[in-house]
């Protein structure tokens, strides 16, 4: 995984240790020395959609790192206190400023190298204009055929949209679950 390690104890400051936690736990942990406290790290969930209008979909041009000026869809990490439909709804309309309604849950990717797992939904759109924020360059309808797949910013968002166009061409939507190792 490529997220640096915890070094010291959140409810303390201490330097923690990393070791077998006294629970029974099978993994190694960051133990703090002074209060015990074990802290686990889990996942972050990344959170999209794919905006349909009529046979396009809406991707955005990155502006930031990593992968700047690289296709995407409209998606970001999960925030505390929202649901996930509410934090793909919000990286919708932060990145792209798009009006839409929430569709159907589309997409499940685990990707454990990195400790994340993405999620994607349908998204209608309402409208085919957008007002992109700050971490977009541009946003732009795309036909299938006119997907600039060498440019696509991450592998889930390519693998997302292959399922998306190979489900719309049988005229049924799955829930596509799948990893990425």
């Amino acid at each position: 995984m490529h997220r640096a390690p915890i070094k010291h104890c959140k409810n303390c400051g201490t330097a923690v240790v990393y070791r077998l936690p006294d629970d029974g736990d099978t993994r190694h942990r960051a133990v703090c020395p002074v209060c015990q406290t074990v802290h686990y790290e889990n996942p972050l969930n990344v959170v999209g959609t794919i905006p349909i209008w009529g046979d396009k979909v809406l991707l955005c041009k990155r502006n930031i790192e990593p992968r700047w000026g690289k296709w995407t869809l409209p998606a970001g990490f999960m925030e505390l206190n929202e649901t996930v439909s509410e934090g793909a709804a919000r990286e919708t309309l932060e990145e792209a400023g798009a009006q839409f309604e929430m569709g159907e849950f589309f997409s499940l990717v685990n990707i454990p190298r990195v400790g994340q797992v993405h999620l994607f939904y349908r998204a209608h759109l309402l409208s085919d204009q957008f007002d992109p924020g700050i971490e977009t360059l541009e946003t732009r309808l795309f036909a299938e055929e006119e997907i600039p797949w060498d440019e696509i910013a991450f592998r889930t968002v390519g693998e997302t949209l292959k399922r998306f166009f190979a489900d719309r061409r049988q005229g049924s939507y799955a829930i596509h679950v799948f990893d990425i190792i």
